[in-house]
């Protein structure tokens, strides 16, 4: 009797447990259900493309992304220099049609969805037609939930984002007084450059010895060049000592040998990273780097795929994940590349480049501030006009970058100021992307 009353008292016990987690249960769903009573399903209304030169001599591409609550919208960046237009065509064309009526809510899903639509995916423009959707879906949920768009990524990690300078000049000596100028503002990480990319390996025009009626450009030697970057490097340590930071970039124009070399020699002056010593096709040949020295590397900026960063990431044979959002597809993509980083031991070095754009900048930069897997953020700036045309953009004041803290992206853009700039068209013409050696072939840029 004893134990089956035990057993009863015990069935009772239950019974009202599972009676209170049910009551508890329904009272969650209730509060959840007075707290979102007011948000209505919000939908794509309307997706269109805003080009602008930005008063000067920019290629910008942003999305605007209208939705079904009147007034709220969000703003995205699509630029690409060199195929603006065609960008611009494909989401008036085909992405716009495509996305208006969707739901605004489902950010990863509609990212999906328009890769696989698109059948062979992560190709250039469709990544930049889909980081300007993208960074404006990030952008319209934060303004509907209050916060910045940092917050929606789980928030801060650091008070800023520290960015590196670039600092160039046509001799060692002008290169690291430009170096002290940056560090003067405060900065900690500079790029130091000696006459831009392959400078100090570039022979003058109608020098050296050349073919006949042939080449008479400016060209570059690739031995000249590893003879002289370690050599200006040396010079910056010799001048402003061990506490700058130092980055250079060899825009992958080096045979892989010659990139061994350069790495190898570059390792007594603890560079923070040496970027783009090789292109895509010869990523297998950053094994041989990591053999050889421990000299810090930088890649990926002209990756579109997932495919070709995913491996150098989780094979750690880079140091720091260069890419830039409105390339790979936007703040989805970037935050996964940012976690992935976070758990192989890489860092993100986001790019931006003199053809970039405010709300890229700004989209990289709440990215940057949610991240652990963060390492260095390229700096970027713009005349007070674009300021006036991009209200909201982030400063750099002192080395950090510092966004606005409004809903969203917390940058904005005057539609009608921007229309007063059109782009110039394409001219057509080799230009500083096209390098060529002294008897007249291509060097990978």
């Amino acid at each position: 009797m004893k134990r089956r009353g035990f057993l009863e008292g015990f069935a009772a016990a239950q019974a009202a447990a599972a009676a209170q987690a049910q009551a508890a249960q329904a009272q969650t769903a209730q509060t959840y259900e007075r707290k979102t009573r007011g948000l209505s399903r919000l939908t794509i209304k309307r997706v269109y493309p805003i080009m602008t030169a930005g008063g000067s001599r920019y290629t910008w591409v942003f999305v605007k992304v209208e939705t079904s609550e009147p007034g709220l919208y969000g703003i995205g960046s699509a630029s690409n220099h060199h195929q603006a237009f065609t960008v611009a065509a494909s989401i008036e064309k085909h992405m716009a049609p495509f996305w208006e009526g969707r739901d605004i809510d489902r950010v990863d899903d509609i990212w999906f969805a328009t890769n696989y639509r698109n059948y062979r995916r992560s190709d250039t423009v469709l990544n930049n037609a889909l980081s300007g959707l993208d960074m404006a879906l990030w952008d319209i949920k934060g303004k509907r939930a209050g916060m910045p768009v940092y917050d929606l990524l789980g928030g801060k990690v650091r008070d800023a984002v520290p960015c590196y300078g670039h600092a160039d000049g046509r001799s060692p000596d002008e290169v690291s007084d430009g170096v002290k100028v940056f560090l003067d503002k405060g900065y900690r990480h500079v790029r130091a450059q000696m006459g831009g990319y392959g400078g100090g390996g570039m022979v003058a025009p109608g020098q050296g010895k050349r073919i006949p009626n042939g080449f008479a450009g400016p060209a570059f030697d690739e031995e000249m060049y590893v003879e002289a970057i370690p050599k200006l490097m040396e010079h910056i340590r010799v001048k402003l000592g061990k506490d700058v930071k130092l980055i250079h970039d060899v825009h992958e124009h080096l045979s892989p040998t010659m990139a061994v070399e350069l790495a190898r020699r570059l390792e007594p002056y603890r560079m923070f990273y040496v970027e783009d010593l090789l292109p895509p096709e010869l990523i297998q040949w950053y094994r041989n780097i990591k053999q050889v020295c421990s000299t810090p590397i930088a890649m990926g900026e002209i990756f579109t795929n997932p495919q070709e960063w995913v491996p150098c990431i989780t094979e750690r044979i880079i140091d720091f994940a260069r890419h830039r959002v409105s390339t790979i597809g936007g703040i989805t993509p970037a935050r996964k590349v940012a976690i992935l980083c976070e758990t192989f031991g890489v860092r993100t070095a986001f790019q931006e480049g003199g053809d970039n754009d405010p709300v890229n900048f700004a989209a990289a930069c709440h990215v940057d501030l949610a991240s652990s897997g963060f390492g260095i953020q390229e700096d970027n700036r713009w005349p007070e006009l674009v300021h006036e045309m991009l209200p909201g953009t982030p400063k750099i004041p002192d080395g950090f970058a510092y966004v606005n803290e409004a809903p969203g992206l917390g940058i904005d853009l005057n539609e009608a100021m921007a229309r007063k700039y059109p782009v110039a068209n394409p001219s057509g013409r080799e230009d500083g992307f096209t390098v060529r050696a002294i008897d007249g072939s291509l060097v990978r840029p």
